[in-house]
């Protein structure tokens, strides 16, 4: 049977965090909430760029993520070009990565013309783009959180003239305690489970832990007594590069099935103990 049972759940999610605790508690687990990321306006004026996409100068749209293309509609609405800007992006080529930009292009009337295989990753956007060709193509790519530098740099090198666009950007909640001490009852052996669901959120646990000094204590406890889950390639990526050992990924890289395969792994641990003995 999947379950927790009654085993303590540290939750890292800022927008979904109710919904993911819930789900945690119908599994029979104890959240611990610790929202690790909030969204503020990027320091860059978003009105040349709006409007150059509005007046069509693009011939491919590359969307990252469903919150990016929320975001652009919502800017082009308070500017006053929203029609214009569903109008232009009719008119290209629209590559998404995953369904949820795809679904958020759909509230609006439009579709994809090419979206990625699972994971969903940037590399598999790369893939999906690899038989395009970008020379001399002018490309905007809907970021959102921060710029994904590399995955610019790669259409640049195939000749593609790329503009960037990121209405948002990641910072530290205002409030840190809740990370602060989830951070302490990791190391104080308070927490069974850690769920990770964007690998910015990692990197921002880490760098609470490192301000109070437990950095190194948080990573061994982590791969020493907590059952780490990550909700893709790319969150384990970033988990490894903090000296974490991801135990769980989902074969679905959604928050849902995260938390269904971590409850799955615990359920699964306790019947292999039980064959035992």
């Amino acid at each position: 049977m999947r379950t927790f049972s009654g085993r303590t759940v540290a939750l890292l999610e800022s927008r979904q965090s109710d919904e993911l605790a819930g789900m945690v508690r119908r599994l029979g687990g104890t959240p611990v909430l610790a929202p690790a990321v909030r969204e503020r306006p990027s320091p860059d004026d978003a009105g040349p760029l709006i409007a150059r996409i509005a007046q069509g100068q693009f011939r491919v749209a590359i969307a990252f993520t469903g919150a990016g293309v929320t975001a652009l509609f919502a800017e082009a609405e308070r500017r006053g070009v929203r029609e214009d800007v569903r109008r232009a992006l009719a008119a290209m080529a629209i590559v998404c990565r995953g369904p949820k930009p795809q679904a958020a292009l759909k509230r609006e009337g439009l579709r994809a013309d090419l979206s990625t295989a699972r994971p969903h990753t940037s590399r598999e956007l790369l893939d999906a783009l690899a038989s395009t060709n970008l020379e001399q193509v002018a490309v905007v790519i809907l970021h959102y959180g921060e710029r994904n530098v590399a995955f610019s740099a790669a259409l640049t090198a195939r000749g593609a003239i790329v503009e960037d666009f990121c209405l948002y950007e990641w910072a530290l909640p205002e409030d840190v305690a809740p990370l602060h001490d989830v951070v302490r009852r990791v190391v104080a052996g308070e927490i069974d489970a850690l769920l990770v669901t964007s690998q910015i959120q990692f990197r921002f646990l880490l760098e609470i832990a490192a301000r109070a000094g437990l950095a190194e204590a948080l990573v061994d406890a982590l791969n020493e007594r907590v059952i780490v889950g990550a909700v893709g390639p790319v969150c384990a990526a970033a988990l490894r590069a903090g000296g974490v050992v991801p135990d769980v990924l989902p074969a679905s890289p959604n928050s849902a099935s995260l938390v269904g395969a971590v409850a799955d792994y615990f359920d699964l641990t306790a019947r292999e103990m039980d064959e035992e003995h």
